[in-house]
């Protein structure tokens, strides 16, 4: 039996410039982007269940109980001098953060400004996201980035970019009611 059947009929006065679910997810991973302490790059992640409901969130940052003061943040030089060898991806830290059970992740998405590196890849596949729904991909001819690629292809996690230009514009007004 259809609703029209039970006399039920559709009325067409709700609103129609709605953020979509992508852009919504996207918009959580870019607000969760803005805590990062990074000077460079700031990431966040989003992960979200079958259902469209959001379990975890993240973002690049040192490790806790590093305090991000003394924390170095350069891009270059010595390795250890680097962020590099100490920065926790925006991705590990949304996987970290999930508290409840990890079948919860299985089938599920995750959004990032930023496509995941071989190591987020590697996470990403054994939480059981099937997934990845990203912004930028500036680092396609990178090396880590090819075998991130690889890696999602041979265990069948899917990945797409979002259109830029498709996507609403987003402000947010704290001091507004």
């Amino acid at each position: 039996m259809e609703l029209k059947d039970l006399g039920i009929i559709k009325i067409k006065d709700n609103r129609t410039d709605y953020l979509s679910w992508d852009e919504y997810f996207m918009a959580v991973a870019k607000l969760s982007s803005m805590r990062s302490k990074d000077p460079s790059t700031q990431v966040g992640a989003c992960i979200v269940g079958k259902d469209n409901r959001i379990l975890s969130i993240g973002y690049n940052g040192a490790p806790n109980g590093v305090e991000d003061e003394y924390f170095p943040w350069k891009r270059e030089g010595h390795t250890l001098e680097t962020k590099y060898a100490y920065v926790c991806h925006a991705e590990l830290n949304a996987i970290l953060n999930y508290r409840g059970s990890r079948k919860d992740l299985e089938g599920g998405k995750i959004y990032v400004d930023l496509f995941p590196c071989n190591e987020c890849a590697k996470l990403i596949i054994q939480s059981g996201i099937k997934e990845v729904i990203y912004l930028s991909d500036k680092y396609a001819g990178d090396d880590i980035f090819i075998a991130s690629k690889k890696l999602l292809d041979m265990c069948g996690v899917s990945y797409r970019q979002l259109d830029k230009d498709k996507l609403k514009p987003i402000t947010l007004l704290f001091n507004q009611e």
